[in-house]
């Protein structure tokens, strides 16, 4: 039977060993881009670090596998299977309480972002578990994911391919979310859906900076939380790496953690087994914190999640081509620019979630709303609901949707719930119920009632909790079936008293084939949410509905002191919100800061034909970046964001250049910039988000790749001339390899600036290793590159 972790978790808290690296680096004096090859060259080795933990107290000893997978071992001479194996078989030699596959992120970006798809992903996944789960590992522990989407993957290659429990642990960065953006609330509202065992953090900074995200993951989660900080931060201290985090101080911080309520406990970077057997002996006898579920409904994308039934929420109903001719032929020609531009419109009206309903009998539906959800994850952070009548869609939406979606829907009918629910529960998706069965719609509010509470039951049966339901009381037009107006208010009534469940109304169907229909609309749904309607499905830019809202949520308390309604008002002599209705063309500085990719080549055109190039450039490209880079600065935006406002922009150079090219002018250059990554390491997923930055606001980039030697990197130098060089690192094995070339450098090439990147630096860490600037992130940069060569 495989290991009950949470179970075990009741009785006694859990102890992880401490880093290989730091370990490694001070018995080899060279590791290779390879460390984990040294299962197999130097297995007695390895076994020798594996014990000195277990001998410290570790009781779940993690395999030396952490960078094994197909993508960075494209290659090297090594098979997945060949090193999982070994270092699977390293550990259970010792006999230790647990051993566990150490599963790490694939070193680059993936779907959108990246150049590996979310399919080829979790294929790359499976192949690292399937070759654990053969080698006898008791867990899967998935840790230092920066990205949800890759989070995702790998959660969903480990059920798919094997049965041990699975802990899946996220990096956080200073602003308390993930590289891409997601934070701690919504980490886990995304990975219990999809059946992670336990949920960790772990690497990012120091145990003091992650206080405030395990204090929120306790908070959120129904299941146990790991934690695994590093010693802190590294620094160079007598030509090693050293971090700045005693053993008496990371335990202080671990007490106090495990009083938090983090029940797996151990360390990454910079930690030893003296500060693993010192942090057991001051925890092991603490109070054991209980997990307990936690009953919020709550939809989620990649960086945002909305809590739901606790306030007003509105579903945006205009992605639907069934009442938009507009949208109809625009998928008929098979482009989503009405797609995208519906979707940015929404959110900028007040839109909280998005419904997607591409049903269209003449177009192929499953890739087009693939295409579609993907380009509108990537444009807003509303969280999504897939509205399909077709469960193969559903299906397939839902395995790459990088967040928490809703569907729409599932009713009453035993078939309806034999095709949805499996589906829901395999990927952690809300459901929306629709109170309806093999009779129809009931006209009475008991029997809709009854089918609510048959719906919740049979979701319970497929392992779904009542907290993934959403209900939708259904409202029929007045002109026909008046009488059931009333009836469905009082569904609204019965389910907010007696089932507590978030509820749900296409509240414009009200008013079908009667005249002054916006009157009868916003009148109707001021009376649903005085009956408890918490999610009404509407068109945002219905100012009259958005101000009926805005009121309510004044008049019933949604609205602390009246704060929003005040704030809507305050600037309107008659009482009424300002609007925006009559809608202008965007412009191209609008259409990056956007994300719309699609537009910009056609708004760059028109620009062209009254304004010189440069002047795009310097006054419309060049802002918006900016304005972007500001927003992600401030936490505003997050690097989805800004690394597709960066394409954006790049579809108006191609635009611009082209122009150029055929007037015979100048092209746009600012200088040229070597980018790579140090020899020893093969990450490279800092180098290329820079890449794309720099080559937006005008720099000529020559990447090298991933573990390039000190003289490939002079020789370009020297060739290009070359004014400014980007180094990355990520691994703390390969800082020291930074160093060398960087006195390399400015021994051959002295007039040569270097900036330098990667999680294991820091700005005092880049000045003792010898570099001129220290870029946090991309945007930072950009910044940089501008100081150097403007």
């Amino acid at each position: 039977m495989p290991l009950n972790i949470k179970e075990i978790l009741k009785k006694k808290r859990l102890y992880l060993d401490g880093a290989m690296g730091s370990l490694l680096q001070n018995r080899i004096e060279t590791i290779g881009p390879v460390p984990e090859a040294l299962n197999l060259s130097q297995p007695e080795l390895i076994k020798e670090i594996h014990q000195l933990y277990i001998d410290a107290g570790a009781n779940i000893i993690l395999s030396n596998t952490f960078g094994v997978n197909g993508y960075k071992l494209k290659d090297s001479g090594y098979t997945v299977e060949q090193l999982v194996t070994a270092g699977v078989k390293n550990v259970k030699a010792l006999n230790p309480d647990y051993t566990a596959l150490d599963v790490g992120p694939l070193g680059t970006l993936i779907g959108a972002l990246g150049e590996v798809t979310f399919d080829e992903a979790v294929d790359y996944f499976k192949e690292i578990i399937s070759a654990g789960d053969k080698a006898g590992a008791d867990l899967i522990v998935i840790e230092t994911m920066t990205d949800i989407c890759e989070a995702r993957a790998a959660l969903i290659a480990a059920k798919a391919v094997s049965e041990l429990p699975v802990i899946v642990s996220m990096t956080y960065e200073e602003n308390k979310r993930t590289l891409t953006g997601s934070d701690a609330l919504t980490v886990v509202n995304i990975l219990e859906g999809l059946g992670a065992d336990a949920i960790g953090i772990n690497c990012s900074t120091g145990p003091d900076a992650m206080l405030p995200i395990i204090a929120e993951l306790v908070r959120y989660a129904s299941v146990p939380i790991m934690v695994e900080p590093n010693a802190g931060l590294p620094h160079m201290k007598g030509g090693k790496t050293v971090y700045d985090i005693t053993i008496d101080q990371f335990t202080d911080y671990m007490v106090q953690i495990a009083e938090m309520g983090a029940l797996i406990l151990g360390g990454c970077c910079g930690t030893t087994p003296a500060y693993i057997e010192k942090m057991k002996g001051a925890t092991k006898d603490l109070l054991l914190y209980q997990v307990t579920e936690k009953a919020f409904t709550a939809v989620s994308s990649s960086t945002k999640t909305i809590i739901l039934g606790t306030d007003i929420h509105i579903i945006g109903e205009c992605i639907n081509p069934t009442t938009n001719p507009v949208l109809k032929a625009s998928l008929r020609q098979g482009e989503l620019s009405v797609v995208t531009q519906l979707a940015t419109d929404q959110k900028k009206d007040g839109a909280h979630i998005l419904d997607i309903n591409l049903g269209l009998p003449d177009i192929d539906e499953l890739m087009m709303m693939q295409e579609a959800v993907d380009t509108v994850s990537r444009l807003v952070d509303c969280p999504l609901q897939i509205d399909s009548s077709n469960p193969e869609v559903i299906e397939a939406v839902l395995r790459s949707y990088p967040g928490k979606a809703i569907i729409n829907s599932v009713n009453g009918k035993k078939s309806s719930m034999a095709a949805i629910f499996p589906i829901a529960q395999k990927y952690g998706a809300l459901v929306l119920g629709l109170t309806m069965d093999e009779t129809g719609i009931p006209s009475l509010a008991a029997d809709r009632f009854a089918i609510a509470g048959k719906i919740i039951k049979t979701a319970e049966s497929y392992g779904i909790s009542k907290k993934n339901i959403l209900i939708d009381a259904l409202v029929l037009t007045a002109s026909a079936q008046q009488a059931e107006v009333r009836e469905t208010i009082k569904t609204l009534e019965k389910l907010r008293a007696e089932l507590g469940v978030p509820t749900v109304l296409g509240v414009s169907n009200i008013s079908f084939g009667l005249p002054n229909r916006e009157l009868l609309n916003r009148t109707f749904l001021a009376m649903a949410l005085e009956a408890g309607l918490t999610t009404p499905i509407m068109n945002p830019s219905d100012r009259e509905m958005m101000d009926t809202i805005t009121a309510f949520r004044a008049l019933w308390g949604f609205d602390g002191q009246c704060i929003a309604y005040a704030n809507a008002y305050k600037d309107s002599s008659f009482g009424q919100a300002k609007s925006d209705l009559e809608r202008t063309a965007l412009g191209l500085k609008e259409i990056i800061e956007d994300g719309l990719t699609d537009q910009a080549a056609g708004a760059t055109a028109m620009l062209l034909e009254t304004r010189e190039p440069l002047d795009i450039v310097n006054n419309e490209i060049v802002p918006a970046l900016d304005a972007v880079g500001d927003a992600f600065e401030t936490g505003e935006c997050f690097l989805p964001h800004l690394i597709f406002a960066a394409e954006t922009a790049q579809k108006a150079f191609e635009v611009i250049k082209e122009t150029m090219t055929r007037d015979g002018q100048a092209q746009v250059a600012k200088g040229k910039i070597v980018l790579a990554t140090v020899e020893g390491d093969v990450h490279d997923i800092g180098k290329n988000i820079l890449k794309v930055i720099l080559e937006n606001y005008g720099y000529e980039i020559l990447d090298l790749g991933k573990d390039v030697k000190a003289e490939t990197i002079i020789q370009t130098i020297r060739a290009e001339d070359i004014k400014l060089v980007g180094l990355s690192a990520l691994m703390t094995t390969t800082v020291k390899n930074m160093q060398k070339i960087i006195v390399a450098i400015k021994a051959d090439c002295p007039a040569t600036t270097i900036m330098v990147g990667g999680a294991v630096l820091n700005p005092e860490y880049a000045k003792t290793i010898g570099a001129d600037y220290y870029g946090k992130d991309a945007r930072e940069g950009a910044s940089i590159a501008k100081r150097v060569f403007e």
